[in-house]
């Protein structure tokens, strides 16, 4: 069976990415999200090992820079770690490091743009768009920005 992680930050793009559960039981997979209060009992709900990033938001950028540099050496640890054959995730700027050490590996990287974007690309989106293996939105208004992705509709 292939190896493969799931990778997300928290909140809305951590549910978008749960809907993919079904995936699960055909892999190994593991799923990496950042730690918060409000999913630090995931690893019980679920029956994949989880693993925890770093919390951080832009609106605090100092803290940030270095949270986000942490969250780089975690992500090369838990690539090493689990070694996977692709990385699947909605995004966001927790998942770019490790689609781009994926990529530096050769691995497949699979990058589900975010629902809540209908209108206007993601910064993320745009840093993984170049070098992600499947590319897929769920919005045919997207194309216009990822011409080259595929239209997979909503994960709900």
């Amino acid at each position: 069976m292939k190896n493969v992680i799931f990778i997300s930050s928290t909140g809305g793009h951590l549910v978008e990415l749960l809907q993919l559960k079904p995936l699960f039981s055909q892999v190994n997979a593991y799923l990496i999200t950042e730690k918060t209060k409000s999913n630090a009992d995931l690893s019980q709900q679920l029956t994949i090992p989880v693993a925890y990033l770093a919390y951080g938001t832009k609106k605090h950028l100092f803290t940030y820079m270095f949270k986000f540099a942490y969250n780089i050496i975690r992500s090369f640890y838990y690539f090493i770690k689990y070694q996977p054959d692709a990385i699947v995730t909605t995004g966001t700027h927790t998942a770019v490091p490790m689609c781009y050490i994926a990529h530096l590996f050769k691995k497949k990287v699979i990058w589900i743009e975010t629902f809540a974007n209908s209108q206007s690309p993601t910064e993320a989106g745009r840093l993984v768009y170049k070098i992600a293996d499947t590319f897929i939105v769920q919005w045919e208004s997207m194309l216009q920005f990822y011409p080259d992705a595929i239209v997979g509709g909503s994960i709900f």
